[in-house]
């Protein structure tokens, strides 16, 4: 049966030849692969050609002694976890405890025992594989674990969109004045991004966030009885009331959706949206009477494109024509100086 330590590469370090030697062969007798240094300096050049499982040091050598060189093994990410066991002609307990204090991992007194040595490096080279193998294992496992929820957020955004789709037909409203109004919200936003009052607050991942938010605007719809939401002419005060409880039922919806920190800045646009694009900049809208900049950024643009969308597809509004529209809401309904940037780019709107 092979080795679990076949092929291991031990470095021996030590500045008498003999030495060397007799650990070469002891080392050779394990199937493990000796590399020999006659001191700290050309140990250090070894390594970093040829990283070893395991270290042998002398600590007494002329230059850089066995403590040294542990040091600065222990420094270093790439090496700080090979186990390092000194060698030396002295037992002194000071010189033992000094060792282990610079994270050595033993100790083997000369003259070597070849059955001692061959235990001693067994234990620690098993105990590294383990190690290696631990955290291999911990990484494969924090791969799934991550894979496995993108799968659940991506999940759970099929199941909100699907969740839209169905309160968009519910109120018959049109797949494609859905993908306009994203699309929209994207030009408006990318030009507020080019705008010194807003270029801080506008970022390439705050646009693209957006504009996936926006299919869910309106997905507490789904919640309002549906002869309300398809009723023709003007709805009772009573109506109207059940009507503006769609903002609210959409929050609370997509607030029990959080699962980690990248999920959630996509669930906290959606519900800053949903809950707040019926706001007015002077506070007459609702669910809560906010004004000015207490509303969302998001939902600050989404009441704009919203208001321009509906202009020139539902009621059939010419561009020209919604925009004279808007120009007497501005500062009422909008943010005015989001407006004029929408006047501005108006022409790249669809």
């Amino acid at each position: 049966m092979e080795s679990r330590n076949e092929h291991a590469v031990v470095l021996i370090v030590d500045d008498v030849e003999t030495n060397r030697l007799v650990l070469e062969e002891i080392i050779k007798s394990m199937d493990c692969r000796p590399v020999l240094a006659e001191s700290g300096e050309q140990a250090l050049e070894i390594i970093q050609e040829n990283l070893p499982q395991l270290i042998l040091s002398d600590i007494s050598m002329p230059g850089m002694d066995g403590y040294e060189l542990c040091r600065i093994l222990k420094r270093k990410e790439q090496t700080r976890n090979i186990p390092v066991i000194f060698i030396s002609a002295y037992d002194d307990p000071e010189d033992i405890v000094g060792g282990f204090s610079l994270g050595g991992a033993d100790y083997i007194t000369k003259p070597f025992i070849s059955e001692v040595v061959r235990a001693r490096v067994g234990v620690h080279l098993n105990l590294y594989r383990a190690s290696v193998d631990l955290k291999e294992m911990n990484r494969k496992l924090q791969i799934s674990v991550s894979e496995q929820l993108k799968q659940m957020e991506m999940e759970k955004k099929n199941i909100l969109y699907a969740l839209a789709n169905i309160a968009a037909q519910y109120s018959d409203c049109e797949r494609e004045y859905v993908e306009r109004l994203g699309g929209n919200c994207r030009i408006l936003a990318q030009g507020m991004q080019l705008s010194p009052a807003f270029e801080d607050k506008v970022s390439d991942t705050f646009i693209d966030t957006v504009e996936l938010a926006v299919p869910l605007c309106d997905i507490g719809y789904i919640g309002v009885p549906r002869d309300i939401l398809c009723k023709e002419g003007e709805l009772t005060p009573e109506e109207e009331a059940v009507l503006k409880t769609h903002a609210g039922i959409g929050a609370r919806l997509l607030s029990e959706l959080y699962v980690n920190s990248d999920y959630n800045e996509f669930i906290t646009t959606a519900i800053e949206i949903t809950h707040y694009h019926h706001e007015n900049w002077d506070g007459s809208g609702y669910p809560e009477g906010l004004s000015g900049e207490e509303i969302p950024l998001s939902a600050q643009i989404v009441a704009v494109m919203e208001r321009y969308s509906i202009l020139t597809g539902r009621v059939g509004l010419s561009r020209e024509e919604a925009l004279n529209v808007m120009d007497g809401e501005s500062g009422v309904r909008f943010n005015p100086d989001i407006y004029k940037i929408c006047r501005k780019i108006s022409r790249q709107l669809h």
